[in-house]
This record gives structure tokens, C-alpha cells and sequence, in this order.
């Protein structure tokens, strides 16, 4: 009896489970992004007098955790640049 109930718990609490984890997965994969472009494109010295606000918005969306909205412009500005994205885990 307690298998049955252990697998019927487990059947419907599964879904609610799944985003938890993969909103851990975007917060570091945004996090990982992040720190790419700080480290290695904000401040480049390419002629900018000012930082770039698209990229700017997209680290503060991943701060806020909207990484919807995040992600793909750090994705864009990274391969824009010829960077390898870091694996998405």
C-alpha cells in the first residue's frame, strides 16, 4: 500500500519539482554569462564612451531573476563577439 501511494505522490508533485531545478540551472547559467561579459566585454575600450545598456538590462534581468529575458541577449552579445557560450547544465 505505501507503494502505491509513494508512487502516486510522486507522479503528481513531479511536475512542481522540474521548473524549481531548472530555474536553478538558468540562475547559474545566467550567472556564468554574466560574468563572462563583465570580465572580458563591458569597458573593451572598442571606441564606446558608454557602457552597453542592452547588455547592462540583460545582467540586471539575471539579477532579478527574469533569465528569459536575460539569457538570450547575453547569448547573442557573447557569440556576437566570438566567445564560446559556457555548457548549459
Amino acid at each position: 500500500m505505501s507503494r502505491k501511494l509513494l508512487l502516486l505522490l510522486t507522479i503528481l508533485f513531479a511536475p512542481f519539482l522540474a521548473p524549481s531545478v531548472a530555474m536553478a540551472d538558468d540562475a547559474s547559467y545566467c550567472a556564468d554569462l554574466s560574468s563572462l561579459y563583465r570580465r572580458y566585454l563591458s569597458g573593451q575600450g572598442n571606441g564606446q564612451l558608454f557602457p552597453d545598456v542592452t547588455a547592462s538590462v540583460a545582467m540586471d534581468e539575471c539579477a532579478k531573476g527574469n533569465y528569459t529575458a536575460g539569457i538570450p541577449v547575453l547569448e547573442k552579445k557573447l557569440r556576437d563577439a566570438r566567445f564560446t557560450l559556457p555548457k548549459r547544465t
